[in-house]
């Protein structure tokens, strides 16, 4: 039941974002599809606000029920209104974070023909390709809604994860060498932890870029780790780093640093990776 309740609060949040704000504040008289769609959202807030305070106590049958409703709604705006390409959107968003992959891929492709300029369109189309395993195809989505969004980081960083993750597939077809993808993978998760300074987990992948190089610049991540060390709350997540960056020193051979830098080490829920580090450098001590 948890999984299902996250999904569904992931699902209601990108549907209050800045995509549908519009809705809540019209330039001009609203139209009846406007006013249809703002009335769905709201039912939406008032499930995740719901889901929010009660959690895994919240009745999932009750959920489901009033999600098919909201879904029923979709379906019913979208009948009447089948040129209203907001609708499509908020249909499309909805059904992929639920689980209904292709028939949000379907919906998410009307939003496209209706209007071609919606990065956020283009970017869950991306990410459903890509999970598809279809990562050639997912590109040109990307790309093009990053076009459209230059400065929205989850963009930036869900190109770099897919040029990662796709590596051999795209080496392997001529779309880069492998030299340019390395390039443009760096370029690509440091822009989108540029853009968004206060989100760690970006700061967080782009030095562990470093280490998925063909040539691991094992350097240039220590200087990454270094700089992210001072960012982090302290305790797990600083010393989350300081592994990370123990990690690194010992690639290095930097081994009496990497061991102080262990002794500094004294979460229990760390004890596992610590230990693992640990014996890797009485292994390379042994040498």
């Amino acid at each position: 039941m948890r999984i299902f309740l996250q999904t569904f609060a992931l699902a209601a949040g990108l549907l209050a974002g800045p995509f549908l704000a519009a809705a809540d504040t019209p330039p001009r008289a609203e139209t009846l599809a406007e006013r249809a769609l703002k009335d769905i959202v709201a039912r939406q807030r008032d499930i995740l606000a719901r889901v929010e305070k009660e959690g895994d106590q919240l009745d999932e049958a009750r959920l489901r029920g009033e999600l098919q409703s909201v879904i029923h709604s979709y379906d019913v705006l979208i009948q009447k209104s089948p040129d209203f390409a907001p609708a499509y959107v908020a249909y499309g968003l909805l059904l992929g974070r639920v689980g209904m992959t292709r028939e949000a891929v379907g919906i998410l492709l009307k939003a496209n023909k209706l209007d071609a300029e919606i990065p956020v369109v283009k970017n869950e189309l991306a990410r459903f390709l890509a999970e598809d395993g279809k990562v050639a195809e997912a590109l040109p989505w990307l790309t093009a809604a990053i076009e459209l969004e230059p400065k929205e980081p989850l963009y930036h960083y869900h190109l770099g994860k897919l040029l990662a993750e796709g590596r051999d597939d795209f080496v392997k077809t001529g779309q880069f060498t492998r030299a340019a993808l390395d390039k443009a993978m760096l370029e690509a998760f440091a822009r989108a932890a540029e853009l968004a300074p206060a989100h760690i987990a970006y700061a967080y992948r782009s030095a562990e870029a470093y280490y998925d190089l063909e040539a691991p610049q094992w350097d240039a991540a220590l200087a990454a780790w270094s700089a992210l060390e001072t960012r982090v709350s302290p305790g797990v997540e600083q010393q989350t780093v300081r592994l990370h960056a123990a990690n690194v020193l010992l690639k290095l051979g930097r081994r009496d640093h990497a061991r102080a830098l262990l002794i500094t080490v004294t979460e229990p829920v760390l004890a596992k990776q610590k230990q693992t580090l640990l014996d890797s450098l009485a292994a390379a001590g042994a040498k």
